[in-house]
């Protein structure tokens, strides 16, 4: 996990070059200049990475809560053989370490150059509606895990699907699946974040964030069926979440920032009156 990081960090750095045209490392700089700036935004962060250790340790609530329910037979139900039906028709073994490196690399990448490519955009609006997305995304996600777990599509022998992200990444179970727990499937966080942040980039305005977060969301969610993890449901479930998750976030984004400008108007004027 550790060269998953390197690279991670990596790619966040090539891409907040390529979104903003700037030096990525001026986003550290105006990150700390907003977390000085704005009370609102600290409490944001907070509140962001707060839902993303809750989501880390989801598996362990789940067992102490003793919970043994499994939708996986009902969901099969629904779809049938879709995801092999993909995985049939497009699987070639030159496009498997490409779909390997979306699903694992670029989820992660795209959602931490959102927000330094806002954040040397200026775009206050867009940086607060991606930390709220993430918080909403999160908040809906984890009760699904809980109460109506569903697994993954390889791992439920009916379905007849393989789990190609083996072919790239033989050592998967071992290192990244404490991350994930097997019957975290709906909705697909894979597809929520990945079209949310290509939702927001298309409201942003900045046309080469748009492509490119747009191509890494169609790679994605491509790749949640190619590799044989998610059924059409979750992936269903994940792109009405990432609607539901954008447009809420835009508008408190923006209830954000409008109330504290009116507190800044209200100051001035009393230092207009003294």
């Amino acid at each position: 996990m550790n060269l998953v990081v390197v690279y991670t960090v990596a790619i966040v750095v090539v891409l907040i070059w390529i979104g903003a045209r700037r030096n990525p490392l001026m986003a550290l700089v105006e990150i700390g200049r907003e977390l000085l700036r704005s009370y609102k935004f600290t409490l944001i962060i907070i509140g962001m990475f707060s839902v993303l250790a809750l989501n880390k340790y989801e598996l362990q609530i789940e067992r102490k809560m003793h919970l043994t329910s499994d939708y996986t037979a009902f969901v099969f139900g629904l779809e049938g053989h879709f995801v092999r039906h993909v995985q049939e028709l497009f699987y070639t073994p030159w496009l498997t370490p490409i779909i390997v490196f979306f699903y694992i690399f670029m989820l992660q990448s795209v959602l931490a150059a959102s927000l330094g490519i806002y954040l040397l955009d200026k775009n206050r609006v867009m940086l607060y509606a991606t930390c709220y997305t993430i918080m909403i995304t999160y908040a809906v996600a984890i009760p699904f895990y809980l109460y109506f777990p569903v697994n993954e599509v390889w791992s439920y022998l009916p379905a007849g699907v393989r789990f190609t992200m083996l072919d790239v990444f033989p050592k998967f179970e071992q290192e990244y699946r404490p991350l994930s727990g097997l019957n975290n499937c709906f909705p697909s966080l894979h597809t929520a974040i990945s079209v949310s942040m290509a939702l927001l980039a298309y409201r942003s305005g900045n046309r080469r964030w748009m492509v490119i977060s747009t191509i890494s969301a169609v790679a994605i969610v491509f790749g949640i069926f190619y590799l044989g993890i998610h059924w059409l449901t979750d992936m269903l479930g994940g792109t009405l979440l990432a609607v539901l998750s954008t447009t809420v976030a835009v508008q408190l984004a923006k209830l954000t920032l409008r109330s504290g400008e009116e507190r800044l108007r209200v100051r001035s004027r009393a230092t207009d009156v003294r």
